[in-house]
C-alpha cells in the first residue's frame, strides 16, 4: 500500500481522544438532581436492556456509585460501554420528561459512564456467581455483545460457561469496530475481564467449523448459543474493487484498535462509500488520523441516510464533506494502486437508484474505505447447521421470547439474528437467550428486571425496554399515526 500513517504520536493521541470527558463528582451530582425520578419512567421503557434508570441516578445523588453501577451492570453487563455507544438520543434521553420540560435531557449515558467508570477503576466488583456450579454446560460461539450478554448471565444463574472466539481478544465490535473517540478498547477487554471472574473461561484463536465441529459441541455441551455475527463487507460489483486500497472501512477501525494510533496507515484524500454509523466512524476517523480530505459517497440522499443525525453532524464538525445521490462505478489505479474514483450522479425512480446518463465525473482519492452493509453469513450457518432455518434476508428465525431455534438447543442472538442492531440490543438478546437456556434445562423461569419505579404502571413493574424494546422515533410515529 501507498498510504502511510500522516501524524505523531501526541497529535494523533488528541485528536483520537474521547469526545466526551467524565464526569467529576461534583458534576455527577448536579446532573443526577436534574432527574425528576419519574414514577412511571419512560426512560426504562426506551432502554433494551431494561434498566432502572431512576434508581441508579437517585443512587448517584445520594453519594452511592457503588450501588448505581451495581443498578446498570445487573440490567446491562457491558453497561460501561453502553454508556459511550448508545445512540441516546433515540433511547433512554429521547424518551426524558426533562427534555420535554427543558429541551435538554437528563444526561443518562454520561451519568452511567461516571457510575461504571468507579467500579472499574476501583476494582470493585458488583456481580456475583453462585459457588455452587448447577451441573450444566453451555458453549456460546462469538466473545461479541451477544455471546457476552448471555455468558455473563449464565454465570449467574450457576453455568458452566464457555465462549468461544476467533479472534485474539474478546469483546467483538466493541473492542474492534467502535470508533476510538467514542470508545477506547480498554473498556471492553475491562468488561471481558468481569466477566472472567463471573467464572467464564474464553477460549480465543478457535474457529468454528474448522478448530472445533458441531459434534464435539453438542457432544460435550447441554446448549448452544449461536452469536457469530455478520460477515465481511458486501463487494461493489465495480471494476478495480481489489486493489490494495479498498478496504473495509471495518478493517481499517480495527487497525486503529490494534496498532498505536500513530502507525495507523491512512490517505491523504478518503473516500468512504456508504452512510451508516460505521460510515461515519470511518470518515471522522480519517480526518482525525491527518487525511487533508475525507468524503462520504452515498448513492441515495441526505433524509435517507442510515446514520443517525448526531452522527452526521458530528461528522461534518470532523471537516468531513458529503457526496450525496453519488455511486462509485470504477475504482482507478495507477501503478497497481488506488489513484481515482469514477462516480455518476443517481436519481430514484420508483424506489431503485439510477445513475443520470452523461454525469460522471472523476475524482482522485489514495484510499476508498468500504461501508456498503456486511455479508450475512448464510452459507456459514447452513454448513454448521444444515437444518437451522434462515428468514429470507439471511437472518436466524428464532423465538424472539427465548432465542431458541429450529435446531434443538441451539439459541442465537446479536447481528445474526436482528440483522444488525445497536450493542444495547444484543446484550439483551444474548440476556434473553441465557434464560431460554435455563428455562429449557431446568424448568424454571427468570422473570425481570423488577421497576420499582414503575409499581402501579398497567403493564406491572416489569414492563421496561427489556420486555418491549421500542426506540423514540418509532414510539412517536406510532401516536402520530
Amino acid at each position: 500500500m501507498l498510504i502511510k500513517p500522516l501524524l505523531d504520536a501526541g497529535t494523533a493521541a488528541r485528536n483520537m481522544a474521547e469526545k466526551e470527558a467524565r464526569y467529576a463528582p461534583q458534576e455527577a451530582l448536579i446532573e443526577s438532581n436534574r432527574c425528576l425520578f419519574c414514577f412511571d419512567a419512560p426512560c426504562i421503557m426506551a432502554c433494551p436492556t431494561g434498566i432502572d434508570i431512576p434508581s441508579f441516578i437517585k443512587k448517584i445523588a445520594n453519594g452511592n456509585p457503588t450501588g448505581s453501577a451495581r443498578t446498570i451492570l445487573t440490567a446491562n453487563v457491558l453497561g460501561a460501554s453502553c454508556a459511550r455507544v448508545c445512540p441516546t438520543e433515540v433511547l433512554c434521553e429521547g424518551a426524558c420528561v426533562v427534555l420535554d420540560l427543558e429541551g435538554d435531557p437528563v444526561k443518562i449515558g454520561r451519568l452511567q459512564r461516571y457510575a461504571t467508570d468507579y467500579v472499574f477503576e476501583h476494582q470493585i466488583d458488583v456481580l456475583q456467581a453462585p459457588a455452587k456450579k448447577n451441573g450444566k454446560k453451555v458453549a456460546i460461539l462469538g466473545a461479541g455483545p451477544a455471546g457476552l450478554g448471555c455468558a455473563a448471565e449464565l454465570a449467574q444463574l450457576g453455568y458452566d460457561t464457555t465462549v468461544f472466539d476467533k479472534k485474539k481478544e474478546g469483546g467483538g465490535l466493541n473492542t474492534y469496530g467502535i470508533a476510538y473517540y467514542k470508545m477506547p478498547p480498554k473498556i471492553s477487554l475491562d468488561e471481558v475481564k468481569m466477566i472472567e471472574r463471573l467464572g467464564v473461561k474464553f477460549q480465543y484463536g478457535v474457529e468454528i467449523g474448522k478448530d472445533l465441529t458441531m459434534p464435539e459441541l453438542e457432544k460435550n455441551y447441554d446448549a448452544i448459543f449461536l452469536a457469530l455475527g455478520l460477515g465481511g463487507a458486501n463487494r461493489l460489483g465495480i471494476p478495480g474493487e481489489d486493489l490494495p486500497e479498498v478496504v473495509d472501512a471495518l478493517e481499517f477501525i480495527e487497525w486503529i484498535h490494534t496498532k498505536p494510533l500513530h502507525e495507523v496507515p491512512v490517505g491523504r484524500r478518503v473516500a468512504v462509500l456508504g452512510c451508516g454509523n460505521t460510515a461515519i466512524d470511518a470518515v471522522s476517523q480519517s480526518k482525525r488520523l491527518g487525511a487533508d480530505v475525507a468524503t462520504i459517497i452515498y448513492r441515495r440522499g441526505e433524509d435517507d441516510m442510515p446514520a443517525y443525525g448526531f452522527e452526521y453532524e458530528l461528522a461534518k464538525n470532523d471537516g468531513a464533506t458529503f457526496h450525496f445521490h453519488t455511486i462509485p462505478t470504477e475504482v482507478l489505479a495507477e501503478n497497481g494502486h488506488v489513484k481515482a474514483l469514477r462516480l455518476a450522479k443517481t436519481e430514484t425512480r420508483d424506489g431503485k437508484v439510477q445513475i443520470i446518463p452523461g454525469s460522471e465525473w472523476t475524482e482522485e482519492f489514495d484510499l476508498v474505505l468500504k461501508a456498503v452493509g456486511q455479508e450475512k453469513q448464510s452459507s456459514a450457518f447452513e454448513k454448521l447447521f444444515p437444518s437451522l432455518k434462515l428468514d429470507r434476508k439471511g437472518r436466524v428465525e428464532h423465538n424472539p421470547e427465548t432465542m431458541a431455534t429450529s435446531v434443538p438447543k441451539l439459541f442465537v442472538g446479536g447481528d445474526c439474528a436482528n440483522g444488525g442492531r445497536e450493542v444495547v440490543n444484543a446484550v439483551a438478546e444474548g440476556k434473553k437467550a441465557a434464560r431460554g437456556i435455563n428455562a429449557l434445562l431446568t424448568k424454571q423461569n427468570v422473570t425481570g428486571p423488577v421497576q420499582p419505579s414503575r409499581y402501579g404502571a398497567k403493564d406491572g413493574a416489569l414492563g421496561s425496554g427489556f420486555n418491549h424494546p421500542i426506540r423514540v422515533p418509532e414510539l412517536l410515529a406510532a401516536m402520530n399515526s
